[in-house]
């Protein structure tokens, strides 16, 4: 089953320090690297890396980034017919700073990630259709999610919605006709507007989104695994205890491995327990996709 990820190209540049710099200091990082991102493209790559057979809906800039990011996703076996380059806009940028605790901060430039329209997802529609599953984030218009949606209800195609970063302007209503629904526990607490420090208190907040019609909510909590509400029950999928270094793009990486196996065997459960695994594995780690392990590196982890 082929999988379509609609979403963002970025380019990261990441710096590693042991604190990040109060307002107004100057402090000396320990590393520096610049390499590809975005949490569209994380996604995809992590997929890609697992053996999915993905195609790429973006956009990127006409500058050496954009080009960068082209040829990454070739490198990595993910369609690029529709990774349109924007003339005249610089590629989306993720500025990272990382502690040496593995907590990381990020500031984003869209750039081009706002050029990605919903005229652009429709002109990918014939190779849409032979997918069977859409995976989505927020870096790009809402606009253009929201067409991704819609496309993919009208056409029978699951939608998985990844909303992040949270936006408070998501309409529940759209939402609602994904299949599935998967923020970490802060965009949780943002979209509720509810405390989500304990287990109890993300369980609770992620049952008010079954009561509005979501149907099937995955949180995923870092150390603590992830959690999977439905009208049917809910599940808990712990993760393995590792020592993690850096924990940028952990989430793409449960998704990414989460619709690799999803679309395999569509079996959520087991595909939730691989999911929590690999981003395990991806944290100890530096980087976002320099961090995602190919199959045979994955299932070498696994046999541990």
């Amino acid at each position: 089953m082929k999988i379509a990820v609609i979403g963002s190209t970025m380019m990261d540049v990441v710096s590693y320090t042991d604190q990040v710099p109060a307002g107004g200091e100057t402090r000396a990082a320990q590393d520096f690297h610049v390499a590809c991102g975005g949490k569209g493209a994380n996604q995809a790559i992590a997929a890609g890396k697992l053996g999915a057979d993905v195609l790429m809906v973006t956009a990127v800039g006409d500058d050496l980034f954009g080009k960068r990011a082209r040829e990454n996703f070739a490198e990595h076996h993910v369609d690029t017919k529709y990774v349109t380059s924007i003339e005249g806009m610089a590629n989306g940028v993720a500025t990272i700073l990382v502690e040496s605790s593995g907590q990381n901060r990020i500031l984003i430039y869209k750039g081009a990630n706002d050029r990605l329209t919903p005229e652009l997802v429709r002109e990918a529609g014939e190779a849409l259709k032979q997918c069977g599953l859409i995976v989505l984030q927020l870096e790009v218009p809402l606009d253009t999610v929201y067409e991704a949606i819609r496309f993919g209800e009208a056409n029978g195609i699951p939608v998985l919605l990844n909303p992040a970063p949270a936006s408070k302007e998501l309409s529940i209503e759209m939402a609602c006709k994904c299949d599935f629904f998967v923020p970490n526990e802060t965009e949780l607490g943002i979209l509720t507007g509810m405390p989500v420090g304990t287990l109890d208190e993300i369980r609770a907040a992620a049952k008010t989104l079954i009561s509005k019609g979501l149907k099937n909510v995955i949180v995923t909590m870092g150390h603590r695994g992830s959690l999977w509400l439905s009208e049917q029950g809910e599940e808990q999928v712990p993760t393995r205890k590792v020592e993690a270094v850096d924990s940028t793009g952990a989430g793409d990486a449960f998704i990414g491995c989460f619709v690799e196996h999803y679309a395999r065997t569509q079996d959520i459960l087991a595909s939730m327990r691989r999911a929590s695994d690999y981003a395990a594995l991806s944290v100890t780690k530096k980087g976002t996709q320099d961090s995602y392990a190919d199959a045979a590196e994955f299932e070498a982890f696994l046999k541990k």
